[in-house]
Formats: structure tokens, sequence, C-alpha cells
């Protein structure tokens, strides 16, 4: 599947090209429409890439950065609880040292945690970004609410 873009720069996936137009699928809302092909341009973007361009970042970012229940709950711990130190974050996970430290420095790397001092020991603490994604994640499910100021939920 292609990409085309409109005069107004909205990015589509082509469904359909003939000669004289081309049905298109809006990525957002999954609508089709016929368009004129001179009112497209065609692109050579990756259509799985649009695809997933209709997933606020933050929530992509998350998703991209956690392999598995332990680092999903590891980016929850530091959303909910952080910022936590090193120290804290060893005696109260599963995590051994070498692990908890990999799944830190990817999280890192993605903006979703960032390394901080707790009580003169170093911690870490999840970014708002992080913060942002894991309360809408939680509003899927609709059991629990999220205060928009912090990021933190508690149970309904």
């Amino acid at each position: 599947m292609q990409t085309v873009r409109d005069a107004a720069g909205d990015r589509y996936l082509l469904v359909k090209r003939s000669a004289e137009s081309s049905r298109i699928r809006d990525p957002d809302t999954g609508e089709e429409e016929y368009r004129p092909n001179d009112a497209l341009t065609f692109e050579s973007k990756a259509p799985l890439s649009v695809r997933a361009a209709a997933v606020p970042d933050p929530i992509r970012r998350v998703v991209a950065a956690a392999h598995d229940d332990r680092s999903l709950g590891l980016l929850i711990e530091l959303a909910d609880r952080g910022p936590l130190s090193a120290v804290e974050l060893l005696s109260t996970t599963d995590l051994c040292e070498s692990d908890l430290h990999g799944l830190l420095t990817e999280f890192r790397a993605a903006d979703l945690a960032v390394e901080t001092s707790v009580h003169g020991e170093r911690g870490y603490d999840a970014t708002d970004t992080t913060r942002e994604a894991i309360a809408s994640l939680r509003t899927i499910g609709g059991d629990e609410e999220s205060d928009t100021e912090t990021g933190r939920t508690t149970r309904s």
C-alpha cells in the first residue's frame, strides 16, 4: 500500500488507483473516498508507519519500549511512585541489577525515564510523556481515573 498527500498536506493511504482518480483511506478515521489523481502527491512513506501515526506519540513510545509485562510494570511503577532510588527499585521489583539497568537505559533513550537524585542516591523518574501515556492506557480499561496535572491514577 502506498501513501499520498492532498493539497492541504494531509496524508492518506492509497487503496486503489486508476488512470483518472484514486480511492484513498484516512488513516485516522478509516473513511474512504475518491480523489482526482492530479490533486494528490504520491509518496513512498511506509503505510504501516502512517497507520501507527494514528496512535498518539506518547502511547507509541511506551508500546515500543515496553517489551513485556515486567518492563511495562517498571514504567508504571515510575509513573505512580517516582522518583525512586535505584536501591529501592532493586528491592521492590523482581529485576536483577543488570536487567533493571538495561530497561532504565532503554527508557532513558526513549525519553520515558530520567535519571535524578533521590535522598542523595541515584534514582529515576518517569517523564511527563510516560505519565501521559500510562494515564491514556488506563482510561482504555475504564476502571481508573487520572489526574491530568500529575498523571497519577486512582481506582474508581
